[in-house]
């Protein structure tokens, strides 16, 4: 009886030193790191510094210098609404922030988030973007342009 015992206990230690598989998940998972090998931003959505979008602003004027106080006011508000679809340096729901002002017009980031309704609907740069980034659309978050012009003076700093 003991040599039974010993030998099933024997088999059962070999069988758990095998070796051990992993399970796949057929989950949706979010990765927020950087990944070197996709465009920010395909050849379908041009670049256009003249285009001020459709909406109330009209003109921007940026000092030469970043407002501080205005900025830390904006990424306050930034880490607020804006991290849930955009992040700094990579695609998510919607395009990374960094170096935007290198891609559009002040005006046409401020319209954009103050009014993307109308710019989703008229604008043929928020239509490029809407249709690279799978429809998903920009919610209105109702700032205030006082909120919005702290947003974009953040934008600056990245």
């Amino acid at each position: 009886m003991k040599k039974i015992i010993l030998f099933i206990a024997l088999g059962i230690f070999i069988a758990s030193c095998g070796e051990k598989k992993e399970e796949k998940k057929d989950s949706f998972e979010v990765s927020r790191t950087k990944s070197a090998d996709k465009k920010e931003e395909s050849a379908g959505v041009p670049v256009d510094l003249d285009n001020k979008g459709v909406g109330p602003i009209k003109s921007v004027d940026f000092a030469s210098d970043v407002d501080t106080e205005m900025a830390a006011r904006g990424e306050a508000k930034f880490n607020a609404i804006c991290v849930a679809c955009h992040m700094i340096e990579g695609r998510m729901i919607g395009p990374a922030m960094k170096g935007v002002y290198e891609r559009r017009s002040p005006e046409w980031v401020m319209n954009m988030i103050l009014n993307p309704d109308g710019m989703l609907k008229e604008d043929p740069i928020a239509k490029a973007l809407l249709k690279e980034y799978n429809n998903a659309i920009m919610l209105n978050q109702n700032l205030t342009e006082d909120e919005a012009r702290d947003v974009a003076e953040y934008l600056r700093t990245l």
